[in-house]
């Protein structure tokens, strides 16, 4: 998943440097290659004799205060229109600047002016796009002008950071939910739900076996949704492959911590380990504290995985309609998403004889792609 993202990325950046239209904006966590992506673009334009600005936000804006100084050797409107007016304008970590109403207003004007003009541009930042300035991103939000590319590849300077072993994961405790230990014959069900169980059953095992697009388990508490996202979990570690399985409400606890000033990891850092996971489950979804920085932080995790495309696991014991409405509609998109409601009521026991064995042979339902 994340190599072929990073080769979209990368595919994206050099047929942009090839012939510079529109806009390209690549998004993503640090260290995951965008400011490379950049630079190698504006090479690229140099290199083939073609003219390209590359400057660093915050830089940039330091350039044009410097400006003003009386033993500047250029003025503000030459350096101002240098940057706005150049052929290609490469806009590296936008976000990292200083939010003053004064640079905001200089940023504005740049985007503003480059936007109107139809001149080629790239950006950079490690932001979420709802954190930028509302002026600004109804800019990079303009589907007709604007290429988004997010990229979800860990940081290469982290030497390697596995998810599983994140203090996130809760999946330590779930080692034992496997498809195999997961029931199917309950002396308490009927045929019909019997069915029901081995139906979401399979459909888990295939989404296991091949993680595409999201998954969603929903069903009273105890009904063994948790039990097979874990199996889902644990059954990617046993392909040697990442899986970062975390309660919501925990979650969130998690990055309140983080601005304690004592903590070892910034916000920044824990939430790009979450929402650029190669495979998220979230456990107990409507669980959480409903408060409007939980609902905030939540819906920037679904709706970058969602645009990102990367496989998602969720259980929940509520209705689909009683979630936020800005989840819900990730949710219902039935190109991205599947949902399955267990019937089973509350189950703790095991009888004998009664596992689902997860044969590929038995996985003949159909996936739904996008």
């Amino acid at each position: 998943m994340q190599q072929g993202n990073l080769r979209r990325a990368y595919e994206a950046g050099l047929n942009y440097a090839r012939d510079p239209q529109g806009w390209l904006l690549f998004s993503g966590g640090y260290g995951c290659g965008k400011t490379h992506l950049a630079a190698a673009i504006a090479n690229y334009r140099l290199d083939h004799g073609q003219p390209a600005v590359f400057v660093v936000v915050p830089d940039l804006l330091d350039h044009l205060r410097g400006a003003y100084s009386p033993r500047s050797d250029t003025s503000y409107d030459e350096r101002f229109a240098e940057v706005r007016d150049c052929p290609l304008l490469i806009l590296d970590d936008l976000g990292t600047e200083s939010n003053t109403s004064w640079a905001d207003e200089k940023l504005f004007q740049i985007f503003n002016y480059r936007y109107n003009a139809r001149l080629p541009t790239v950006v950079t930042t490690n932001h979420e796009l709802e954190e930028i300035d509302p002026r600004i991103r109804s800019r990079l939000t303009s589907t007709d002008l604007v290429r988004w590319m997010p990229i979800v590849a860990p940081d290469y300077r982290a030497s390697g950071i596995d998810s599983t072993q994140s203090e996130l994961s809760s999946l330590g405790q779930h080692t034992e939910q496997t498809f195999l230990t997961f029931t199917i014959e309950r002396e308490d069900l009927d045929t019909e739900g019997q069915g029901n169980l081995l139906r979401v059953a399979r459909a888990a095992h295939e989404f296991a076996e091949q993680p595409y697009g999201w998954l969603v388990l929903t069903g009273t508490y105890g009904c063994g949704k948790t039990h097979l996202a874990a199996s889902i979990a644990n059954h990617q570690l046993g392909k040697r492959r990442s899986a970062l399985f975390v309660v919501v409400p925990d979650l969130l606890d998690h990055l309140r911590a983080t601005f304690n000033p004592q903590s070892p990891i910034s916000y920044d850092k824990l939430f790009d380990q979450v929402r650029r996971a190669p495979l998220l489950v979230l456990d107990d979804l409507g669980t959480e504290s409903a408060t409007a920085w939980a609902k905030e932080k939540l819906y920037q995790l679904f709706n970058y995985r969602y645009n990102a495309r990367l496989p998602t696991v969720i259980t929940t014991s509520r209705e689909i309609d009683d979630l936020d409405p800005r989840l819900r509609s990730r949710l219902l998109d039935p190109a991205r998403c599947q949902i399955w409601l267990i019937k089973a009521p509350a189950f703790r026991g095991a009888q004998p004889g009664a596992a689902y064995r997860g044969a590929r042979s038995q996985a003949h339902g159909r996936r739904r792609r996008p």
